[in-house]
């Protein structure tokens, strides 16, 4: 029972730190700007049809911006590709210098660039592998915020600050998963779960007979008590009032 209540009290540590903060913000949407740049169709002056002649196992294809730039996003197997649609130009893996571009576009606080590394295997637990290869833009501000870049699309794929990573590891603690984090249903969960559900009914029980039923007892007998000494005494036979 000393075991479960240490998990009753991760339990509660946990699970207010993840109501208490707001999840968009743990997500960091207050990191980065949602720009509203419009397409101008104008400038989509590379031809669809000689992009196919040039890669014709193109899928997926779409239209989007790259800061200020007119641009064709497609797929190739699992491989993502970047053109520039006015000229064909491939701009993917795109460079650190446009990374950091990407990066300051985005960010909306207004602290300085610490560094920015490439990531193309072995991704810290932040950073799903389905992003590689994807540049990591550290920024020096409070929580240590992060953008992650892709370097074939360049787009934002994640943003990460330490408030996260401290709600990843409270996360963790709570659904029990010791491992990766992914796995929010295990037995150890569902056996913790049922020893919880007895060790609540077994207090309920012992609370009765350990609380409510002596005080109920305690209380007749100093009722009995009373009544009794309140009573007239007996008369002895032949004896006057």
């Amino acid at each position: 029972m000393l075991f479960i209540g240490m998990q009753f009290v991760i339990w509660s540590v946990t699970g207010a730190y993840m109501v208490f903060f707001d999840i968009d913000y743990i997500h960091g949407d207050s990191l980065i700007v949602n720009h509203q740049t419009k397409i101008q169709p104008e400038k989509l002056t590379y031809p669809t049809q000689t992009l196919f002649q040039q890669y014709p196992q193109a899928e997926n294809l779409s239209v989007g911006m790259l800061i200020n730039r007119e641009v064709y996003r497609f797929n190739i197997d699992k491989q993502k590709f970047m053109l520039d649609a006015t000229n064909g130009q491939q701009l993917s893996p795109i460079t650190e210098s446009s990374a950091l571009a990407v990066a300051k576009h985005f960010y909306s606080g207004d602290g300085e660039v610490i560094n920015a590394r490439l990531i193309t295997e072995n991704p810290p637990f932040e950073l799903s592998s389905r992003h590689l290869p994807a540049w990591r833009i550290n920024f020096d501000n409070f929580g240590s915020p992060a953008l992650y870049i892709s370097a074939n699309s360049g787009k934002v794929v994640t943003k990460r600050h330490e408030f996260w990573r401290l709600f990843d590891w409270m996360f963790r603690f709570h659904v029990m998963d010791y491992d990766d984090g992914e796995n929010v249903s295990n037995w150890f969960l569902f056996i913790i779960a049922l020893l919880a559900q007895f060790a609540v009914l077994s207090g309920l029980v012992l609370t009765y007979f350990k609380v409510i039923k002596p005080a109920f007892t305690n209380n007749k007998k100093r009722g009995n008590s009373a009544t009794f000494n309140g009573q007239d005494k007996p008369l002895n036979n032949g004896g006057e009032s």
